[in-house]
């Protein structure tokens, strides 16, 4: 996508992968860009530094992923680019990752990637365009050994993404997977 003139939101924006993407849309002309973290300090000081929007979200509660489309749409009039790129490790196998891990690893990796879409294809099917970038990783390409919970969630959230390509491609919705290693 071209980012001049355009409206990205990105996810797990404070730093790493989040903080590069910003820079190169501004970079490229971006017209307006909100960076969302769990960490509220964080964003803030990653927004102010960059001189972008920024805003505390948990994108493992939907109303909060919610609350940030709904934002960023009232704030710039709509969302171009949504790069749901929130994540973290999470080591273990079967029998010594708790289900409290295999579940926290499922909300942030998968649902959080439902929740924008959810949030964010309405308004980009009523416009006829729009694009989601899923940071997932090579774990969900390639089995990490020793990370159990974390390679199957990032698989999962490639097959999301193929499956949010393949519903709404003729609807002018793009998908692309990111999968740094």
């Amino acid at each position: 996508m071209e980012m001049n003139n355009r409206i990205a939101v990105i996810t797990g924006g404070s730093g790493g992968i989040g903080q590069a993407m910003a820079k190169a849309f501004l970079a490229q002309g971006a017209r307006g860009i909100v960076l969302a973290d769990l960490d509220a300090n964080a964003v803030a000081s990653a927004a102010e530094a960059l001189g972008v929007d920024g805003m505390a979200c948990d994108v493992t509660k939907e109303n909060d992923v919610k609350a940030l489309a709904d934002y960023t749409i009232e704030k710039h009039g709509q969302i171009d680019l949504f790069c749901s790129n929130a994540g973290a490790g999470g080591d273990g196998l079967l029998t010594d990752a708790s289900n409290d891990v295999w579940q926290m690893q499922w909300d942030l990796h998968v649902m959080s990637h439902m929740y924008a879409a959810r949030a964010v294809l309405p308004s980009m099917i009523e416009r006829g365009e729009g694009y989601l970038l899923n940071t997932a990783s090579a774990a969900g390409l390639l089995a990490a050994i020793g990370s159990g919970p974390y390679t199957v969630t990032k698989a999962a959230a490639v097959k999301f993404a193929e499956f949010v390509s393949i519903t709404h491609g003729d609807e002018g919705i793009r998908v692309s997977v990111l999968c740094p290693q």
